[in-house]
């Protein structure tokens, strides 16, 4: 298991990577067509894990993500927690989950001195409105553009480009980076030629968003450990049951891809380690 606590006490970097709206299915039947090899040379023994989301639209998730509850596995018995507020005193933590003692992980870790910046992607964190700004104003530093979301055929190179240029810039502390991939939230018709959104173009957008994720994760990882995972905030329904979209308490909403793992910088994507991976 990762332990978190050692990661953020040596001051390694993270990157937290959403994939919006992201199916498990879609996900899985993806990495096994070979459509996303980046991934599929990153992932723990090659494989998404299954879990549930405890949101099923994007404020919801990522507020829940941020106050320390990561989507879980479908069993009864869990993990212990990457990260988790500081509970009353009649609780007991695993000594290798990162406590933090303030509202939410980005408050908490930027106790620790770590730099907490969001490259948002869906208009959740576009501070376009009010209810826009509350997830990128928890951050120390918020990047969004209309290039970032999932209208623009290109956006996950916009967003990785403006996630490395972040990198750099605080090359010499601790980062918490944060990146919503937008590409893989409606509308993605465009990534199949269609004007409808469905299961075939969310695998053709996270196909298309695959190439610059690598690209990514390589760039940051060339130089220093990084703790990354990834994981979707919750799925979309494509017509299931009579059920489209999303915020209901459907299987095609509520299973989603989870990863974690622990890079160190002489890692990349094609040639690395499995064993320092969780």
């Amino acid at each position: 298991m990762i332990n978190t606590a050692e990661v953020i006490d040596t001051g390694t970097s993270i990157l937290f990577v959403t994939l919006d709206s992201l199916r498990y299915d879609v996900a899985r039947a993806a990495l096994h067509a070979g459509q996303t090899p980046h991934l599929a040379k990153l992932l723990p023994g090659g494989a998404w894990e299954e879990r549930r989301t405890p949101g099923t639209f994007t404020l919801p998730a990522h507020i829940a993500f941020f106050s320390g509850f990561l989507p879980k596995l479908p069993q009864p018995v869990q993990p212990p927690r990457l990260w988790e507020c500081r509970p009353p005193a009649f609780k007991t933590v695993d000594e290798g989950t990162f406590v933090f003692d303030a509202p939410n992980l980005l408050a908490g870790l930027a106790q620790h001195g770590y730099r907490t910046v969001c490259i948002g992607g869906v208009t959740y964190f576009s501070r376009e409105t009010p209810l826009g700004s509350v997830l990128p104003g928890m951050f120390q530093e918020a990047h969004w553009r209309t290039e970032f979301c999932s209208p623009e055929p290109d956006s996950t190179r916009h967003q990785v480009d403006q996630a490395l240029a972040v990198a750099e810039k605080y090359a010499d502390r601790p980062l918490f980076l944060f990146v919503n991939v937008s590409a893989t939230h409606v509308p993605h018709g465009h990534y199949t030629g269609d004007s409808v959104d469905s299961w075939h173009s969310q695998t053709a957008a996270l196909a298309y968003a695959d190439e610059h994720l690598g690209r990514l994760i390589d760039g940051l990882i060339s130089k220093r450990r990084w703790l990354i995972i990834m994981c979707a905030d919750h799925g979309d329904a494509f017509g299931e049951d009579g059920y489209y979209g999303r915020g209901i308490a459907h299987p095609t909403v509520l299973n989603v891809p989870f990863a974690a793992m622990l890079m160190e910088p002489a890692a990349t994507l094609t040639e690395h380690d499995p064993s320092s991976r969780q």
